[in-house]
C-alpha cells in the first residue's frame, strides 16, 4: 500500500494523488492546472500514470482545481466510477460543462491565430461531448455514509466546510489482513463562515494529506472584513465609481450575495445596481438553494424568511452576453459580480477593461490569487497590466479582501488538525512552497506530529500503524 503525490505538491492548483492497495488503484482528484500561461499548458501533458490503470476517482469538491481533467481522464481511457457528494454532483455538471466549453473556445481562438502564421492547428484539451460522457460516471453520496467503493477500500466524506459538497476524505485500506486509514483534507474552509457548517471534526488516521494555501498567514477576523467592505462600498459610492468584484462562480458569488442581503440597509445598497454577471454563477446560486439541510444556523434562518434566492431588489442577473455587454455603459453605481475569481478570463475581463483606468473606480479582490495571473498582479501593486493584448494603466483602487477567502487560515487549519487524537503522519500539499514549508514547521513544532512536503511524483510506502486504534466504526 502506498500513496503517490502529484498535482498540487509543486504549487495550489492542480490536485491530484494515487494510492494503491489490495491491487486497485484509486485517484484522489484531478484538477486542472492554474495560473501562467506556461504553467496551464503543462495540461496537456501525459497523465503521470495510465488513465486506464485507475479503478475509481474519489472527488473532495467541484472547483475546477480539485475536478477540471476528469474529463480529460475520461478521454484517455479511465472507465470507473467517480465518486462525489451529492451537491457537488450537481455543481460539477455546471462546472466541468463549463470548462469544457471555455476549451473549445480557446482552441478556435488559438486556430485563428496559428491559421495566420500558417501554423498546424490544436485541439481542445477535450469537448463539451467529452465533459458529459464524464458526468455519466458519477456516483452519488452522503456526507457521513461509509460504503465500499472497491475491494478492499471503504469510503465516507465529511464536510469540508469549503463549498457547498466540499468533502475531507476518510479512506480505510484493507490488503493482506492489514488496514491503514488515510484522511484527505481536501480544501478547507474557515470556522464561521456564511452559510456553510464549519469542517466536520475528524479523530483517528496513520496517514493525513492536508491543504496549506493559507499555511503561514492569518485572515482578518469576520467582523473586521464585514467592516472593510462596508467602508469600501461608502468609498465608492462617494467617488461615482463602479465596484468590481471578480468572484468565483461557486461559493464565493453566494456568499457576497449573502453579505449584500444581510447588510443591504446599513451599506445603503438601495443607491446601487447590483449585477450577478456570471452564467455559472447564476446556475450555481439556484444550486446552493436545492440544499437548505447543508446549510449553518445562520442561513438556515434566512431561508426561511424568503422563499427563492436571498431577495435584493436592485439585483440583475445578467445570463445573456448582450445584457452583459450593457453593463459598460453605467459609469457609476454598479457593483458587478462576475468570474473568473482570479481574473485569468470570462466576463470580469471586460468589465475591467472598461473599469481599471477610471479613477473612481473600485476592485475588489475577495479570494486567492494565483502566482502569475492578473489578479495576483493587481493585488502586488503593478501599475499598468494587459487585457486581451492591449495595456491599460491601472487608476481604480484595488483592495485585497483576505477575510472573504473560502480557504482555511493557518489557525483554521491548525484546528482541524488538531482534532486528531491518533499520532497521524501528515503529508502537506496544495500550497506555494515556501508556504508548505512553513506550515510544515508549524506542525511539528506545535502538535508534534511528523510532517512532510512531498515532491511532485514522490511515493510514500503506508508503515506500520499507529499506537492508537483506529476508528473503523460506521456512522449510525
Amino acid at each position: 500500500m502506498h500513496i503517490e503525490f502529484y498535482g498540487a505538491t509543486g504549487g495550489v492548483t492542480g490536485s491530484c494523488h494515487i494510492l494503491r492497495a489490495n491491487g486497485q488503484t484509486l485517484l484522489l482528484d484531478c484538477g486542472l492546472i492554474q495560473g501562467r500561461r506556461e504553467e496551464m499548458e503543462r495540461n496537456r501533458n501525459p497523465f503521470p500514470f495510465s488513465p486506464a490503470e485507475i479503478s475509481a476517482v474519489v472527488l473532495s469538491h467541484g472547483h475546477i482545481d480539485h475536478s477540471g481533467r476528469i474529463p480529460l481522464l475520461v478521454k484517455q481511457g479511465f472507465t470507473g466510477p467517480i465518486y462525489t457528494q451529492n451537491a457537488t454532483a450537481d455543481l460539477c455538471e455546471i462546472l466541468l460543462q463549463d470548462a469544457a466549453f471555455l476549451q473549445e473556445k480557446d482552441a478556435q481562438f488559438e486556430n485563428k491565430r496559428r491559421k495566420r502564421n500558417k501554423a498546424p492547428p490544436v485541439e481542445p484539451l477535450y469537448t463539451v461531448d467529452d465533459a458529459a460522457a464524464a458526468l455519466q460516471n458519477i456516483v452519488r453520496l452522503r456526507y457521513r455514509e461509509q460504503r465500499e467503493i472497491l475491494p478492499g477500500i471503504q469510503l465516507r466524506y465529511q464536510d469540508a466546510g469549503h463549498i457547498l459538497g466540499s468533502c475531507s476524505v476518510e479512506l480505510w485500506l484493507n490488503e493482506n489482513g492489514t488496514e491503514r486509514k488515510v484522511v484527505f483534507s481536501g480544501d478547507l474552509g474557515q470556522y464561521d463562515t456564511p452559510i456553510l457548517n464549519d469542517p466536520a471534526v475528524i479523530e483517528q488516521a496513520d496517514q493525513v494529506i492536508i491543504e496549506s494555501t493559507y499555511g503561514n498567514r492569518r485572515h482578518r477576523d469576520r467582523q473586521g472584513t464585514i467592516d472593510e467592505i462596508g467602508q469600501i462600498i461608502s468609498d465608492a459610492a462617494h467617488q461615482k465609481g463602479n465596484l468590481l468584484i471578480p468572484a468565483f462562480a461557486i461559493g464565493r458569488s453566494q456568499e457576497i450575495l449573502y453579505y449584500l442581503g444581510k447588510y443591504y440597509d446599513e451599506w445603503h445598497l438601495e443607491r446601487w445596481q447590483i449585477f450577478l454577471d456570471s452564467p455559472m454563477a447564476i446556475r450555481a446560486s439556484k444550486v446552493y438553494w436545492e440544499y437548505p439541510h447543508l446549510y449553518d444556523e445562520e442561513a438556515t434562518r434566512l431561508r426561511k424568511q424568503v422563499n427563492e434566492m436571498p431577495f435584493l431588489q436592485n439585483l440583475h442577473l445578467t445570463p445573456l452576453p448582450k445584457e452583459s455587454m450593457a453593463i459598460n455603459r453605467i459609469k457609476s453605481g454598479a457593483i458587478i459580480i462576475s468570474a473568473s475569481g482570479m481574473l485569468t478570463g470570462g466576463r470580469i475581463m471586460h468589465h475591467l477593461k472598461h473599469n481599471v483606468s477610471r479613477s473612481g473606480a473600485h476592485v475588489m479582490i475577495v479570494g486567492y490569487q494565483a502566482n502569475g495571473t492578473l489578479g495576483r498582479r493587481l493585488v502586488d501593486g503593478d501599475s499598468t497590466i494587459k487585457i486581451y493584448g492591449d495595456e491599460y494603466r491601472v487608476k481604480a483602487k484595488i483592495h485585497t479582501v483576505g477575510g472573504l477567502s473560502a480557504h482555511a487560515d493557518m489557525d483554521d487549519l491548525m484546528r482541524w488538525l488538531g482534532n486528531f487524537k491518533s499520532n497521524p503522519q501528515v503529508h502537506v500539499v496544495h500550497g506555494e512552497p515556501e508556504v508548505k514549508q512553513d506550515f510544515r514547521n508549524t506542525i511539528e513544532s506545535q502538535l508534534k506530529l511528523q510532517a512532510s512536503v512531498p515532491a511532485p511524483g514522490e511515493i510514500f510506502e503506508l508503515g506500520p500503524v499507529n499506537t492508537n486504534p483506529m476508528d473503523s466504526v460506521a456512522p449510525e
